[in-house]
């Protein structure tokens, strides 16, 4: 497997994202040695907060809530998915498939031997995060969940169709356009080229690239089984669980529904849809989010509903 590495300079003076960076090394299957980064903000010896990326951000789609939340009195690991971000990026699009980022993934949150978690995913960090919840139950203390879903093959929605059409088609993956693009506010020109800073290069783009076909929306795709299993665990999973779905995603319309109905720990939580908000949420209402996620920590500690 041959990697690349986003040269450093390409991530100074970004703005609004001051953090320093945090590496950890995981090996692959093959044996190849993959730097996965990660911000990790806030006191160490507080229970973690684990903000989890989709397509085709990085890291940098959580710069406003990470200090909101540090701030605040938690330890806060937004780590950049393989492929994204200052993480290395397997140079081939063969090289992505959805169990081998479970495996990444996976294996850096056991090197960093994260407990008592509080789960944060959106998009693709939902496919992944709440796989990491069905292996490691007992690592996670409580999930919120926005704009994603865990996918077994039996379709999807036609703004996903959309997308999915349009990824695999278009000459030149305009990362910081498609976040542009799936948020309610107009980002500015500095913050669409932060979210094109990890991608000097089209050959870069492999895992962006890859992501899209990877969801296993028919029952012909890999990981259907996987997520099947999955969902047995999440089926059985008692911990506070709270969905943050926004109003104007297209992509994900509904599935907030679908958690609340077959996770156990959904049950009694006073879920929230996000007003006037896109597919990035984490775009147009960072400060909102970081209050429910802090909220939600605090209101659960005891293992109760919020506010009791």
């Amino acid at each position: 497997m041959k990697l690349l590495r986003t040269p450093d300079e390409r991530f100074e003076n970004l703005a609004d994202f001051p953090f320093a960076p945090h590496y950890t090394t995981v090996a692959d299957a093959d044996g190849t040695a993959i730097r996965m980064h990660a911000v990790d903000e806030g006191p160490r010896d507080a229970a973690p907060v684990l903000l989890m990326h989709g397509e085709p951000s990085w890291s940098y789609l959580y710069r406003k809530m990470i200090p909101a939340l540090a701030g605040n009195g938690h330890r806060v690991v937004a780590p950049d998915l393989v492929g994204f971000g200052r993480s290395d990026k397997p140079s081939e699009q063969s090289d992505y498939t959805y169990e081998r980022h479970v495996a990444w993934t996976g294996a850096w949150l056991l090197a960093n031997d994260l407990k008592d978690i509080t789960l944060f995913c959106q998009d693709w960090g939902g496919l992944i995060g709440l796989r990491l919840v069905a292996a490691y139950p007992e690592r996670f203390a409580r999930v919120v969940v926005a704009n994603t879903g865990l996918p077994v093959g039996t379709g999807w929605s036609e703004g996903f169709n959309a997308w999915l059409n349009f990824s695999q088609s278009v000459p030149v993956l305009p990362v910081g356009f498609i976040l542009d693009g799936g948020s309610a506010r107009t980002l500015s020109e500095a913050e669409k080229a932060a979210y094109e800073a990890p991608f000097p290069e089209e050959a870069y783009k492999a895992g962006a690239r890859r992501f899209p076909a990877l969801v296993p929306i028919t029952p012909e795709h890999a990981s259907v089984a996987e997520n099947k299993a999955a969902w047995a665990v999440l089926e059985k999973f008692d911990k506070p669980f709270l969905t943050t779905f926004s109003d104007a995603d297209p992509v994900t319309k509904g599935g907030d529904a679908v958690f609340q109905a077959r996770v156990p720990g959904a049950r009694g939580q006073p879920h929230v849809t996000i007003r006037n908000a896109a597919h990035f949420l984490q775009e147009d209402a960072p400060d909102e989010l970081a209050a429910l996620i802090d909220g939600f920590v605090k209101g659960t500690l005891k293992g109760g509903a919020v506010g009791t």
